[in-house]
């Protein structure tokens, strides 16, 4: 238990990546740490898209710079060579809260592994577009999906950010 408190503390949003591509077994750890987070109801609601292929990274990078208001040349994605993209189902009512959840077990699955992760938001903006209802067409995917996250990969540059102090007044108890 310690170990696994202890990564808790330390994992970091890192935010500066090596150009080097995350190994194809690395990858799989990460998605199978992510398929094996609980759900509601136990219904497995959500997916995850695999992202190393650059041409569809950088489509990614440019609808994500445009949904979040930046310019031409900014990377949202801070350099991160992968991304796992998770979605749920669009009429599941937990799908936001299954899908946060896998979230964190990718990116507690990243830094298990010697990696850095950050959670990119504007999936749900991406997915709503025809691109991105294209794109899940293209993968045989039917249903209406919803998008939940980015989980930016790859090896950080540079020194893991250390954990701020954290706030007090945060845990009430009734006894």
């Amino acid at each position: 238990m310690e170990n696994v408190l202890e990564q808790l503390k330390n994992r970091r949003s890192v935010r500066k990546y090596k150009a080097d591509q995350v190994p194809q077994e690395l990858l799989d750890q990460i998605i199978e740490a992510g398929l094996y987070a609980p759900s509601g109801k136990g219904q497995q609601n959500t997916i995850i898209i695999q992202v190393t292929d650059q041409a569809l990274r950088d489509k990614i990078v440019q609808m994500n710079c445009e949904i979040g208001g930046w310019e031409a040349g900014f990377d949202p994605f801070y350099g991160a060579p992968a991304m796992l993209v998770v979605l749920a189902k669009k009429d599941w009512p937990n799908r936001v809260y299954d899908g946060s959840v896998v979230m964190e077990n990718l990116m507690m699955a990243a830094h298990a592994l010697g990696l850095g992760s950050c959670w990119i938001h504007r999936a749900k903006e991406e997915f709503e577009t025809p691109w991105g209802k294209e794109l899940l067409k293209s993968l045989g995917i039917e249903e209406e999906y919803e998008g939940i996250g980015h989980c930016a990969l790859g090896y950080a540059e540079g020194e893991t950010p250390q954990a701020a102090a954290r706030k007090g007044g945060r845990v009430f108890y009734i006894k």
